[in-house]
């Protein structure tokens, strides 16, 4: 027996069917697709997963090589955390410091082992002398220090800067020769004079006055020798300029009232500081302001009353002392040698001071630039560097840290 279905029946139930079968081609088509895609990205990932494998496989030998490299390098490396602990340290690092290096205070061990040179950067180990860079590791704190010992490097130094003078000294003994003698031959003469038995007590008394002044000539003349073959150290004295400024005034202003010279300081400098040796520096200035003087005085009498000058401004991280006169001026062929020791434009000069007053600017980091005029008077500028009174500060933080 068949049952009939209504013919709307069949055609809804036809559509269903085609339906279906969309739906499922549709799906098979999307399963197709995404086994296709898993495919790709399985071997994408694979791919990855090799070139990952090759990167590490380079990090862990590029680790091995730096490890050895570490462990070979003659100086030493000390890395420290945001809490100045060391972390790590090589084994030059090690056998230098000869202590637990590794979880010590930084700072504890520093003032346990190191002791602060006239250098900056540079302190002594024992026997040794270091030097200590320093570069930043990340944003944690963490800092990088590499130790060299440049003991050797330092020794030779001082050899060649003592050669240096030796050699100077050698090719300068002429002259000195000559510089002493001619003091020493008039104190004679005049000594000789001394024992003339019809001499008046008045001529005596002169006579004895002039042998004296030339042996303190002679004796300013060896002293400047002296100084000059010592050379000059850079010291750690904190000045104010302020108060070297002051010094030197205090100096010059009745020697130029005496001599009928006008004298003058212009400038700020309250708050300036300079690092190195307050004597040395003051010799030095005192130099120029005395040289500046004598200029004055080699002028003579034209009218109008001479003038000596000290100037003092910052300029960046130098300070400027400038030291002007209204002399005579140096001629161009003196002006590229009167920083040679000996040399001189003046009889009773030693040649000595200006070569001594750039060896004091050289040995703070600085130096002397001159300008001078025939007739119109001359300017020597003592450029040194120059820190605030926040870097002083700092300077000495940094001390008592290393």
């Amino acid at each position: 027996m068949q049952i009939a279905v209504p013919d709307h029946k069949a055609r809804e139930l036809q559509r269903a069917f085609d339906v279906f079968n969309q739906v499922s081609l549709e799906l098979t088509q999307a399963y197709e697709t995404l086994q296709a895609k898993v495919e790709s990205l399985t071997a994408e990932l694979a791919v990855a997963n090799g070139e990952l494998r090759r990167q590490y496989r380079e990090k862990e030998a590029l680790s091995e090589r730096l490890s050895l490299l570490l462990d070979a390098l003659p100086a030493g490396v000390v890395v420290l955390d945001g809490e100045a602990v060391v972390s790590e340290a090589n084994p030059a690092a090690r056998a230098m410091l000869d202590d637990p290096v590794v979880g010590s205070d930084w700072p504890d061990l520093v003032r346990r082992r190191l002791q602060a040179t006239d250098a900056p950067d540079e302190w002594l180990l024992g026997a040794k002398r270091v030097s200590i860079a320093e570069s930043p590791l990340d944003s944690a704190g963490g800092r990088l220090l590499l130790i060299h010992d440049i003991t050797a490097a330092h020794e030779l130094k001082a050899r060649l800067e003592r050669n240096q003078r030796l050699a100077a000294m050698g090719e300068m003994a002429a002259s000195l020769a000559h510089q002493l003698r001619t003091p020493l031959a008039t104190a004679l003469l005049y000594s000789a004079n001394l024992s003339e038995p019809n001499l008046s007590e008045l001529a005596r008394v002169r006579f004895a006055g002039k042998a004296a002044d030339q042996l303190k000539r002679l004796e300013r003349l060896i002293q400047d020798v002296l100084l000059f073959a010592r050379g000059e150290s850079i010291g750690r004295d904190v000045i104010p300029v302020s108060s070297l400024v002051a010094d030197a005034a205090q100096t010059m202003e009745p020697l130029c009232a005496e001599r009928r010279v006008a004298f003058c300081v212009t400038g700020e400098c309250e708050d300036l500081i300079i690092t190195g040796s307050r004597k040395a520096l003051g010799g030095a200035l005192l130099n120029l302001l005395e040289n500046a003087l004598q200029a004055c005085e080699a002028r003579g009498g034209e009218g109008r009353m001479a003038q000596v000058g000290l100037s003092v401004f910052s300029d960046g991280g130098a300070i400027r002392l400038g030291v002007r006169d209204t002399g005579v001026g140096i001629s161009p062929e003196a002006q590229s040698r009167i920083f040679e020791p000996f040399f001189t434009t003046r009889g009773q000069g030693t040649g000595l001071g200006l070569a001594i007053a750039l060896g004091v600017a050289r040995a703070h980091g600085g130096t002397i630039e001159v300008n001078s005029r025939l007739g119109t008077g001359s300017e020597f500028v003592m450029v040194l560097p120059v820190g605030g009174k926040e870097d002083a500060a700092a300077e000495c933080q940094q001390v008592n840290q290393y």
